[in-house]
């Protein structure tokens, strides 16, 4: 395939040419109509019988659905790309204000549905309904939350002044932020890619010249954090949530059990983390622990650099072994303009995968530098559009999976990619690269996710008494970080700035997104166990699990695997398979 042409950027023509296109016009004129037949529909709850008010509400729902992600993803993505972009920043805004004009009717529309005593009856009745079961039944379920639909309407339209904001202006400064490196300026999300490079000094220095640039945006973004969890504070109290936390876990379907299993196995299993981070730093000469800007640097024989095509084949050629359908879209993405490679000015740090429901593909951001590193990323973020494509054949209104399986697919991808690397490996060096690189990205799903979880807690307990200063959130994150690190990190060189640089804690609408990666990287080495033992026979299985994702809870799914979430053991055994891979890491690294 390396003589196919391979896109640098994605392409957003599956949504629209720009903001002048003849059909989001259309498309926006056509919102305007779903969202009137929508507040229609609301103020006649009493003139349908029960049915059929539900199949009018699924029909109008699903029209105005479409029509909304079509839309928001084109003014998301192109505000991804470029944060200085004034005209998609308006569309996000339009978006939002018109759909906090539905936030009343939407709320007595459920109130309605939760109110059918008939439900289950209906369902039985209606083989088209009852595709939508855990749609319904959540709504029944979701109604104990519901303000009042006139205090709904209200909070979303505040919203769009609030949380929203406040997380566009955190997105828009450090995607904007000078680094001043070396006698030159390069964006924040450059200087961050640093962190991998085979020179101990470059590290050190971006390492440096990135906490340095904080001091220009730090009270800007403290205040950015302070607000939106605050406001989450607030929502929690007035729809009746325990906590931020329970919250997180209600949406998510997912017990509070299953949580608890997994914060138990990884606290057990933090000090053989530390071992290997006492090794690396050892291996690199440090004597106190590893510092924080060496957390990342290579080992072995991992100088090699690899082009946008030479990532592509290299995926390519490990996925036909796996499964065609991914071996396919994987060739799709790459030569349809399914990516957005490099790091730029204006561009939003890391990576991330967008399902485009209305074109059943996906677009991914990236900010490739062309490190192994850099490939098993876009093999996560890959797995991620593999996971779209599985839950495409469901409505739209069922498309949606929750937090902790989102991260299921992705990590399966890195952990098949990794793996056969290994393999495959030809010379010692070459090994000790990959199984540390495997090691590299494992830390960060155990002890960094660790420290995050420990982190936003800290900020949600604090926030009601206090406002945090960007100095008390510095004091809270290297508290995380001395937790969830331990001795395996030099206690003089950690990040303070971590809470800063990282977009998960800046939504309104979903608190605690780090256990998440935690789950998802653990639940899919568990998954490539199974696989190891069933082989091909257990593709299917793997696809119908995340095809059940977006109409099942997190347990359920599980169950179709022959897993139990809730029991510790699962999780121990999958981290166990770390603890050897750690061994054999100290054996190579004292060898």
């Amino acid at each position: 395939m390396s003589d196919k042409h391979t896109l640098d950027r994605w392409d957003l023509g599956i949504l629209y040419t720009g903001f002048d296109d003849p059909a989001m016009a259309e498309d926006l004129k056509a919102l305007d109509g779903a969202v009137a037949a929508y507040n229609e529909l609301a103020a006649k709850t009493e003139m349908f019988p029960h049915a059929e008010l539900i199949g009018r509400y699924l029909a109008q729902s699903e029209a105005m659905q479409a029509l909304t992600s079509k839309l928001y993803i084109y003014a998301n993505l192109r505000y991804s790309g470029d944060t200085t972009d004034a005209e998609a920043s308006s569309m996000a805004g339009r978006l939002m204000a018109k759909m906090s004009a539905v936030a009343a009717a939407d709320t007595r529309l459920q109130q309605a549905i939760a109110g059918f005593e008939d439900l289950e009856t209906i369902l039985a009745e209606d083989e088209k309904l009852s595709e939508y079961r855990f749609l319904l039944t959540n709504i029944q379920k979701d109604s104990q939350y519901l303000l009042s639909a006139k205090e709904e309407e209200l909070f979303a339209r505040m919203n769009i002044s609030g949380a929203s904001a406040w997380e566009d202006l955190q997105s828009s400064l450090t995607s904007t932020v000078q680094v001043d490196y070396r006698g030159d300026t390069i964006p924040l999300s450059a200087a961050r890619n640093l962190a991998y490079n085979p020179d101990p000094a470059v590290r050190r220095d971006a390492y440096q010249a990135e906490l340095a640039c904080y001091d220009k945006i730090r009270d800007s973004v403290a205040f950015s954090l302070n607000s939106i969890k605050l406001q989450v504070l607030n929502e929690c109290e007035l729809r009746g949530y325990e906590s931020p936390l329970q919250k997180a876990l209600y949406k998510a379907r997912m017990k509070r059990e299953t949580l608890d299993a997994l914060l138990d196995a990884m606290q057990e299993y933090l000090p053989k983390f530390w071992q290997y981070l006492k090794a690396k730093a050892k291996t690199l000469g440090h004597g106190n622990g590893l510092p924080w800007y060496d957390l990342f640097a290579p080992m072995g024989k991992s100088d090699r650099k690899y082009t946008v095509e030479e990532a592509r084949d290299y995926l390519l050629d490990i996925f036909k072994s796996f499964d065609s359908q991914l071996h396919d879209m994987v060739a799709r993405a790459f030569n349809e303009g399914w990516i957005d490679f490099y790091p730029r000015e204006g561009k939003v740090g890391g990576a991330f995968d967008c399902g485009v429901p209305t074109a059943g593909q996906s677009r991914i951001l990236t900010n490739f530098d062309g490190a192994f590193g850099d490939v098993v990323t876009l093999a996560h973020e890959l797995g991620h559009a593999f996971h779209d494509q599985q839950v495409f054949s469901h409505p739209i209104l069922n498309q949606d999976y929750t937090m902790p399986v989102a991260e299921t697919a992705s990590t399966f991808n890195e952990v098949v990619i990794v793996s056969a690397a290994i393999r495959a490996a030809k010379s010692k060096e070459e090994k000790l690269a990959l199984i540390e690189s495997q090691l590299m990205d494992a830390c960060q799903i155990i002890c960094d996710i660790y420290s995050r979880y420990l982190f936003e807690r800290s900020v949600f307990e604090a926030r009601p008494q206090e406002f945090l200063n960007a100095d008390r959130l510095c004091e809270l994150m290297l508290n995380a970080q001395k937790t969830a690190y331990g001795d395996g990190l030099d206690p003089d060189c950690l990040h303070p700035y971590m809470w800063l640089c990282k977009s998960h804690y800046y939504s309104g609408g979903l608190s605690f997104y780090n256990f998440p990666y935690a789950f998802g990287g653990l639940f899919a080495r568990g998954l490539y166990a199974k696989y190891l033992q069933e082989g091909a026979a257990f593709v299917p299985t793997y696809k119908a699990l995340l095809h059940a994702t977006s109409v099942s809870n997190v347990e359920d799914c599980a169950r179709m695997a022959n897993i139990d979430l809730t029991d510790k053991a699962f999780w121990q055994q999958a981290l166990q398979s770390l603890a050897d891979e750690i061994d054999e890491f100290c054996a190579l690294v004292e060898a």
